[in-house]
């Protein structure tokens, strides 16, 4: 009887932890200074990170419709999204122009890429003038 509960209170530990690992992380209304720096400092981490992203789709975009693999370019362009969407927010705030910029080089680009017959200086232009404006903004 005594094993009996013993396997019981370690089962019911198990399930506990288990059920733990499956809930998502719930938000606390109070952090403290420590905390704040903490998070700070892994949000900028993870802004370099996205940033350093969207500077590797822009330069492999360009990579590719130097080549002329418009297919291609189409491919790396549509990682841009997921790059940009983590740190569009800091840049509106941070320079709302240079956000209307890389916004609408954006949609340039894709306009210009999803052509049927892409004209290639402009797609270029486009991306120069996107990845100066990623450049001007990555800096802390």
């Amino acid at each position: 009887m005594e094993r009996f509960k013993q396997i019981l209170i370690i089962a019911g530990i198990s399930l506990m932890v288990l059920g733990g690992c499956n809930q998502a992380e719930q938000p606390t209304a109070q952090t403290s200074p420590t905390a704040n720096s903490a998070s700070t400092s892994t949000s900028n981490s993870n802004a370099k990170t996205d940033f350093s992203g969207l500077e590797g789709v822009v330069n492999n975009t360009q990579t590719a419709v130097k080549a002329n693999n418009f297919t291609k370019a189409k491919d790396e362009f549509g990682k841009f999204e997921g790059y940009w969407s983590k740190v569009e927010d800091g840049v509106k705030a941070k320079s709302p122009d240079t956000y209307k910029k890389i916004e609408d080089s954006a949609d340039e680009i894709n306009g210009g890429l999803k052509a049927s017959k892409p004209d290639k200086a402009k797609v270029l232009a486009s991306l120069q003038s996107l990845n100066k404006d990623i450049l001007s903004v990555a800096k802390p």
